[in-house]
């Protein structure tokens, strides 16, 4: 196709180099795009029809071709042309053969530049709300694993070092936690995101007097755009949600990372099914974590698109620039790569087996119980600083007599101080340990049972 035969055509006097033509055509990448293209144009197109830009027949005329379009697409019989360039020019192509004139009106007041603005916001916008419920699911299913293991012990670590007692259970939660607040987020992004660009035209409006608020509403947008140069350049709402995005693959890395650690002979904590890991070519006694090894490795992709985005936007004067085709390449895979780890590890989490002995020997080991020791001694009036340094003294020699705070003889413990009496013991067993930190937040099974049933909650009022 000569340059002449190209919607912007008429100023040129030469074809587009073949070379050129494809190096800056998008349509193998933003034909994605195609269904909210569609939805945007016949949006657009009902709104010329009532200022009496389009006729009734017009209207009826662009709608079934855009409808018989999208079923071609969908059917996967729609040829795509690199010629066209883009998603936006192979659509229009297509409904002006269907159906002549007509469909060289539908263009009327808008330009690819926030024609397409608009498709990455409609895009994105549903986007959104399929990634929130595969949250949504990822959370129930850690919610419903926290209840059923909310009395089951097994180590807490700071440094990668036995800490204290905890339950599996608020464990669970603690990983709920983190993504309720990325749930909220990408609700507060979505806000943002849900703002129509359509109207700006190429960068200053338009003199049509196009009814924006119409428009807006048809395609279930919040508002306008306040700012014609801004809306056809404005990349923020991707950059924010690439964000977002990293923010949730970095905590499903955290996840991944303890998931390895726990299947691990070393730790031996859960069992994961068979069916999302693998095994090794020469080893046959191997059961690999692929599924989190591979959404570890995957949160530097999306911090890469990140960077990628940002880096895009840092130098561009207003308004629209063909650098803003690069921003769909890392838009999409961040959203596809977000999606599919987070549908692992929903599909993945209601199967995961505890392996609660192992987590309760792990827990005997490290001197999980020292600060309840101390805090035994702070409630016999014993000052927290000289509690500590007598704790100290009996977890060394429980270190080099090869005991557990609990198997050392009262007269011993005495030894380091006169206020610990039989009832010690009491405090030293590690249930007793996870019973008492019976606070808001805390890791007693009861207050286990009671977050869990606040964030069920939670989710159900989302």
């Amino acid at each position: 196709m000569s340059s002449a035969h190209k919607p912007w055509g008429g100023r040129f006097t030469e074809s587009t180099d073949a070379f050129v033509e494809a190096f800056t055509a998008s349509v193998d990448f933003d034909q994605r795009l195609a269904p909210y293209d569609i939805q945007g144009s016949i949006a657009h197109a009902t709104m010329l029809e009532r200022i009496g830009l389009l006729t009734p027949k017009d209207l009826e005329a662009i709608v079934k071709g855009l409808e018989k379009i999208r079923d071609e697409i969908e059917r996967g019989d729609f040829h795509w042309a690199v010629q066209l360039e883009d998603v936006h020019m192979n659509i229009e192509a297509r409904l002006t053969d269907r159906i002549g004139d007509a469909g060289k009106r539908l263009h009327t007041g808008r330009s690819r530049n926030d024609q397409v603005a608009t498709d990455v916001r409609l895009y994105l916008r549903a986007e959104i709300d399929l990634i929130r419920s595969e949250l949504v699911r990822l959370q129930t299913a850690l919610i419903d694993l926290a209840e059923r293991e909310a009395d089951t012990i097994l180590p807490g670590f700071t440094h990668l070092q036995v800490a204290q007692p905890i339950t599996f259970g608020h464990h669970l939660l603690a990983w709920n936690e983190m993504l309720e607040r990325d749930r909220e987020r990408l609700a507060d992004c979505r806000k943002r995101v849900n703002v129509m660009p359509l109207g700006a035209a190429a960068l200053a409006g338009t003199s049509y007097p196009l009814d924006r608020e119409l428009t807006a509403e048809l395609l279930g947008f919040s508002r306008p755009s306040a700012n014609s140069l801004d809306a056809v350049s404005d990349r923020d709402f991707a950059i924010e949600f690439a964000a977002a995005a990293s923010l949730i693959m970095m905590h499903l890395s955290r996840f991944s990372e303890e998931l390895i650690l726990w299947t691990s002979a070393q730790f031996g904590f859960i069992d994961l099914p068979d069916k999302f890991c693998t095994g090794s070519s020469i080893m046959p006694q191997k059961k690999n974590p692929d599924v989190p090894e591979l959404v570890r490795g995957k949160s530097g992709r999306v911090y890469g698109h990140l960077v990628g985005l940002l880096t895009l936007m840092k130098s561009q004067p207003l308004a629209y620039n063909k650098d803003n085709q690069e921003d769909k390449e890392p838009l999409f895979d961040t959203v596809d790569t977000l999606k599919h780890c987070l549908r692992a590890f929903a599909d993945m989490m209601p199967h995961v087996a505890p392996r609660r002995a192992a987590m309760l020997e792990s827990a005997r080991k490290g001197y999980a119980t020292a600060t309840d020791l101390a805090d035994y001694l702070v409630r016999k009036g014993v000052p927290f600083r000289d509690a500590h340094e007598i704790v100290g003294k009996a977890v060394r020699l429980g270190v080099e007599s090869g005991r557990d705070l609990s198997e050392i003889a009262l007269d011993e413990l005495q030894q380091f101080s006169a206020h610990i009496a039989d009832d010690v013991f009491e405090v030293l067993t590690l249930e007793g340990s996870v019973a008492a930190r019976d606070i808001i937040g805390g890791t007693a099974p009861k207050r286990v049972r009671e977050a869990a049933g606040k964030a069920r909650k939670r989710l159900q009022a989302a």
